[in-house]
């Protein structure tokens, strides 16, 4: 049985506009429309997803776009804060563009003794630019204004909020496999060896901090990546064994994932590297067509009317 999950699979936040969503993550942070497909649940809104050329587990971030959601409010029981990792001499390139395009962004801040830079997407979804100790040598995807030396490799890591940080310190440690690299104050973060980039989950606790809000700039769930199903069910069984509910098998076209809300509030998933985001659509154009699950083909035209342009 493995023991250890191999890091985040992909973040699935939730967003309002949809072009506007799509031009900044792939117009601005120079991210690749990997998969253009909807809701599973929703099939009258999309679900968008950025990430490398080829799609790989650990950069993915993924949205659905509900028109004119509300705003969220960042808090405890949620993810609060999406690392992405940049090159450690980026950071005067990533200011002068988010000043060029009005992009509300923070000075360059430390913690750990790494440098960061925190933006804000058009929605208030809280990302940062890390810069991180060990040198990163995931191939990043380019675009016309935004090479190699500056792009954006993947995740980082990602922070989740919560009142009393022990509970989901547990499910990191005893179940995913991750152990405790370092603390501050009440930063804690958790480390798994067992891939290079997107392996750290930080959390922070804070006993008074009130209930976040999901809606519009919030993380809806945080996915963990497994190299196949049989690891997924190996992990589904640990997890019914705690007594906390976890959802049957669901096929996602891309992956296959189990679904659970860990015990300081924040929705879990776990999600397999096969079949790939190459399985309806050859990598050199991914993301360039709308792909839909089977039981929505039936629909494409009215779909293709009804969901609202990205260019």
């Amino acid at each position: 049985m493995e023991t250890t999950v191999n890091g985040i699979h992909h973040i699935t936040a939730i967003a309002g506009k949809a072009k506007r969503n799509y031009d900044f993550y792939t117009k601005i942070l120079g991210q690749r429309m990997v998969k253009k497909t909807v809701n599973f649940d929703d099939p009258e809104t999309y679900h968008l997803y950025y990430g490398d050329r080829e799609g790989t587990p650990g950069t993915i971030l993924t949205f659905f776009p509900w028109g004119n959601i509300g705003a969220g409010r960042r808090g405890a029981r949620q993810a609060t804060e999406i690392g992405y990792s940049v090159p450690e001499n980026s950071f005067d390139f990533w200011i002068d563009r988010f000043e060029k395009h009005n992009i509300t962004y923070n000075k360059v801040s430390e913690k750990f003794g790494e440098k960061y830079l925190t933006v804000l997407d058009p929605d208030g979804l809280k990302l940062e630019l890390i810069a991180g100790k060990a040198t990163d040598t995931r191939l990043p995807w380019e675009t016309e204004e935004i090479k190699a030396e500056n792009a954006t490799k993947g995740f980082y890591n990602v922070t989740i909020t919560t009142n009393k940080m022990q509970p989901t310190a547990d499910i990191l440690t005893n179940v995913f496999g991750y152990r405790l690299l370092e603390q501050h104050v009440n930063r804690y973060r958790f480390i798994t060896d067992a891939v290079d980039g997107a392996n750290i989950v930080d959390l922070v606790e804070v006993a008074g901090e009130v209930a976040g809000h999901v809606a519009g700039g919030s993380v809806h769930h945080v996915a963990f990546r497994v190299k196949n199903e049989e690891v997924l069910m190996q992990y589904r069984d640990k997890i019914t064994a705690l007594g906390l509910h976890i959802t049957d098998k669901i096929d996602r076209n891309y992956f296959y994932s189990l679904y659970f809300r860990e015990p300081g509030g924040v929705l879990f998933e776990l999600a397999t590297d096969n079949p790939g985001f190459s399985v309806d659509e050859p990598v050199e154009t991914l993301g360039e067509h709308l792909k839909l699950p089977a039981q929505y083909e039936q629909y494409r035209s009215s779909l293709e009317k009804t969901l609202p342009a990205l260019s």
